[in-house]
């Protein structure tokens, strides 16, 4: 998923010459082949990421289309303000690539973690998220966005956790793929690295599956009709169960259809303890066996 990100930008920047790259001073192998290709379109703001946000923003005010990058606990939550003010008030084609979303970094603590950027970046007007689970969907919100020239900000999860998708595709209209298609009371819905679990699991909870790569704008009509059948909702996500994917879902399920639903991520605590990622999803009930678990006691 990294290596389709890193390939898009390096295309986009080829089309359009007022693309940029910022970064605070993160990604230097995954910008290799960019900052070969166009050496003074690559900024590196170094560890001042509110100062990086104000760039940005000028720069997207003089003409130019900047893509931000860094780690999803500092872009964007380190500087939500600058989004908010700098770019979402005025409406201004800014990018911003927060990689290793969710417990990625669990060796580093929570000071590295981010399980709350989605609830924090849905509350800002003017600004699209995205959540993609692997290359494909990868490509096409980077694709949406540079289209689409709004603010927008990029969730990148996991990067090695396999493709869901078996060719490209695209999300011009806000889709909501989906990858197991049953004629069953109960869908799956989930969003980044845990897309690729929905999928194991489905099969023995005879559950269809559908991935949410578009958090925001959230297609409410096609929702609503792909789980026209759906008695029993489980989202799936590596995020706080608070504002996130499940939140949303539960907020549109109540005013439209009320449906039972169940909300998998993270609980609302941090993590006390440093360890390998799968050592994390354990810790915060996200592995295999204990969403299992939680689906047994739900579903029955």
């Amino acid at each position: 998923m990294r290596q389709a990100l890193a390939d898009s930008l390096a295309r986009a920047a080829q089309h359009n010459n007022k693309v940029l790259l910022l970064t605070g001073d993160h990604g230097y192998a995954l910008f290799d082949d960019f900052r070969r290709l166009f050496p003074s379109r690559y900024l590196n703001a170094g560890v001042a990421e509110q100062n990086m946000v104000g760039m940005a923003a000028g720069l997207a005010r003089a003409g130019y289309f900047p893509i931000v990058y860094g780690l999803s606990a500092f872009i964007p939550i380190r500087v939500l303000e600058q989004i908010k003010l700098d770019v979402c008030h005025s409406n201004l084609p800014v990018i911003f690539l927060g990689d290793g979303a969710g417990l990625v970094y669990s060796t580093l603590g929570t000071s590295h973690q981010s399980t709350e950027d989605i609830a924090a970046t849905r509350a800002l007007a003017n600004l699209a998220v995205y959540s993609p689970a692997d290359r494909f969907e990868m490509s096409a919100v980077l694709d949406l966005a540079l289209s689409r020239r709004n603010p927008t900000y990029i969730r990148i999860g996991k990067c090695d956790l396999g493709e869901v998708h078996s060719t490209a595709l695209t999300l011009a209209n806000n889709d909501i793929p989906t990858l197991r298609e049953r004629d069953s009371p109960i869908s799956f819905i989930a969003t980044g690295s845990m897309v690729k679990m929905a999928i194991a699991l489905a099969d023995e909870f005879g559950a269809s599956v559908h991935s949410v790569p578009i958090i925001k704008p959230f297609n409410k009509e096609l929702f609503l009709k792909i789980t026209s059948h759906s008695q029993k909702i489980v989202t799936l996500e590596e995020h706080s169960v608070y504002g996130g994917l499940g939140g949303m879902i539960a907020e549109l399920m109540s005013e439209k259809r009320p449906t039972n639903i169940l909300r998998i991520g993270v609980d609302d605590r941090f993590s006390h303890n440093c360890g390998s990622y799968q050592y994390l999803l354990e810790d915060h009930g996200l592995d295999i066996e204990s969403v299992r678990m939680k689906l047994r006691r739900f579903l029955g």
